[in-house]
């Protein structure tokens, strides 16, 4: 079982929402499980910063699971949203796809070659796939389901029995204008900026005409968009008129029998509030602006009989060297994405150390070798006691959940070692087995098996975002010119390295030899440490590993220098040091 971090004794924030929540719970609803939600569009792909509306309650809903109480995480997925746009970058699509717009997301194709019925299926089944790599426990809501099925009746005919009010809620907030654009605080060299306070008129609140305002939207009977508009409503039948703008259609239908529709935004989400009895929801900045979505749904809700969750605002998750991320704008990393490159446990370390109010980026770049030091530090800590209690948390929720622990790699190698080794042997598994092999002759490697999947998420990286003028390629042949010019203190280093290569035969054994070389010929033990030396040893480290480079590589940096010596191996360095 995963350590589990006493909720008493952490400060960290999904304790303490946990706290929050468990307590509006039993206000609201005594001896019922406690429901937290999520929503999610399948409008194209689902995004990493998207993953930030379920990691959210799932690690909340995840501790309260952990303290003995019945919970549901529920994702609605909004696949009867109107498809608006052709997002770019999308394999299998072109600009055909605009005839759609207007339709909702389950009625729209798929891409070209999806083994999917609908745009939305294509979608929705990726996130689905990755939310079980990442332990994420929920239950599911299609909402093309729940309003052709009827479910919603009630709720829609009371809502248009009430438009009156629900008119009077929004029309606070249609001359308001929206706010200037919020700026996050840069992450590395992705500055991340929240979108545009949306306002009333930004998003779909229903329409006003000569014949009133209907929070209620008809797909059309012909055409089948929602590009309608409403003529007239009889509370007392229920039939209700419209006609389409795009096609000339119209008819008119009995509201209390008629499932081909939906309520609008603004409406729908205090909606399902109510209808779902939701304790804990986030919300992102977008829809938390004055006049946005989470805003005026809190009045709109107590139309309905509920009450607005409770649930923080959410910041915006960037990617190094990557803009803010939008699914209409092509080439988003997806979690199906992030997953390739590493495993579940550092993801869903990545949401769950930082509070939802703190934007932070993913690494696609080489800053996630740096990222795997940084996790395999803390697992140690965690492992020796000397971690603090909210990294301890962090880390617990990580590596599993209240269900039991993650599956791992069972010797998690450093991810730059494995990265290196992947580069290096460029696909040849027998190779990597050898070089990783000799990494620890006291514990030789006896199969990948051993450090996968981890070692498959350094390949990954290294074949996927690693650009081929970056990748690794050993000399052939010694590079003669440049072993003729050397002066006679570099062809020193070059011996003293390759007279020590035998004895020093090991990843620890090569760091001491690589970095001994330049204090050796400087005066200096090799063991001397850096408080015992000059700080030109260090220009003359940086120096002799540059030669090496060079030598081996053709270029003045590459892998770690102990990695890249047992990659290349004995013999072969000897003659390209012209040994």
């Amino acid at each position: 079982m995963p350590i589990v971090a006493q909720s008493t004794e952490t400060t960290d924030w999904v304790s303490r929402f946990a706290d929050e929540v468990i307590e509006e719970s039993e206000r609201r609803a005594p001896g019922k499980p406690v429901v937290v939600a999520s929503g999610l569009s399948p409008s194209g792909p689902i995004h990493l910063g998207n993953l930030r509306e379920v990691m959210t309650p799932h690690l909340v809903a995840d501790e309260i699971r952990r303290r003995g109480h019945q919970v549901r995480h529920l994702i609605s997925w909004d696949d009867y949203d109107r498809y608006r746009k052709v997002p770019a970058g999308v394999a299998g699509v072109d600009e055909s796809w605009a005839e759609h717009i207007g339709k909702p997301l389950t009625s729209v194709p798929a891409p070209k070659g999806s083994a999917y019925g609908s745009w939305a299926e294509h979608f929705k089944a990726a996130m689905v796939e990755s939310l079980a790599e990442l332990g994420v426990e929920f239950d599911g809501i299609s909402q093309t389901e729940q309003y052709t099925s009827g479910t919603y009746r009630e709720q829609i005919l009371h809502a248009m029995k009430h438009r009156g009010d629900i008119d009077a809620i929004l029309a606070q907030y249609r001359t308001k204008k929206a706010p200037k654009k919020q700026q996050q605080k840069a992450v590395d060299e992705a500055e991340l900026e929240a979108e545009e306070g949306s306002g009333a008129a930004a998003e779909d609140d229903g329409s006003s005409g000569v014949s009133g305002y209907f929070p209620y939207k008809p797909y059309c009977g012909d055409c089948g968009k929602d590009l309608t508009t409403v003529t007239s409503y009889d509370d007392d039948t229920t039939e209700l008129a419209y006609t389409c703008t795009a096609c000339g259609f119209g008819e008119t239908v009995r509201l209390s029998e008629f499932n081909r529709g939906k309520l609008v935004w603004k409406v729908d989400w205090p909606m399902r509030w109510a209808y779902e009895g939701v304790i804990f929801e986030p919300s992102g900045v977008d829809h938390s602006s004055p006049g946005s979505s989470f805003q005026v749904g809190g009045q709109i809700v107590g139309i309905f009989g509920g009450e607005q969750p409770i649930g923080p605002m959410y910041a915006f998750v960037g990617i190094s060297g990557m803009a803010k991320m939008s699914s209409s704008r092509g080439g988003v990393p997806t979690p199906a994405d992030a997953l390739q490159i590493m495993e579940p446990q550092l993801l869903r370390w990545l949401y769950a150390r930082r509070r939802p109010n703190q934007s932070f980026k993913i690494a696609f770049d080489q800053e996630i070798q740096r990222l795997y030091d940084e996790w395999d530090k803390l697992a140690g800590k965690v492992a020796d006691g000397s971690a603090l209690p909210a990294d301890v948390a962090a880390y617990s929720r990580a590596v599993g959940t209240a269900a039991g622990e993650l599956p791992k790699t069972a010797r998690p190698l450093p991810y730059r070692t494995l990265a290196s080794v992947a580069d290096i042997t460029a696909g040849h598994e027998d190779q990597a087995l050898r070089i990783l092999g000799e990494l620890d002759p006291e514990q030789p490697l006896a199969s990948l098996d051993e450090v996968r999947p981890r070692y498959d998420k350094a390949e990954a990286w290294i074949n996927t975002h690693v650009p081929a003028d970056q990748r690794t390629i050993v000399r052939d042949e010694p590079d003669a010119e440049l072993l003729k010019s050397l002066d006679e203190a570099s062809q020193q280093s070059v011996r003293l390295l390759a007279d020590g290569l035998a004895e020093h035969w090991s990843l620890d054994g090569l760091t001491h030899l690589v970095y001994g070389v330049p204090k050796v010929q400087a005066g200096f033990p090799a063991d001397a440490t850096p408080k015992e030396l000059p700080p030109e040893i260090k220009t003359a480290q940086r120096t002799f590993f540059a030669l090496l480079y060079h030598l081996l590589v053709g270029r003045d940096t590459g892998p770690r220098l102990p990695t890249l010596l047992l990659a290349v191996g004995q013999d072969r360095v000897r003659k390209l040091l012209g040994e």
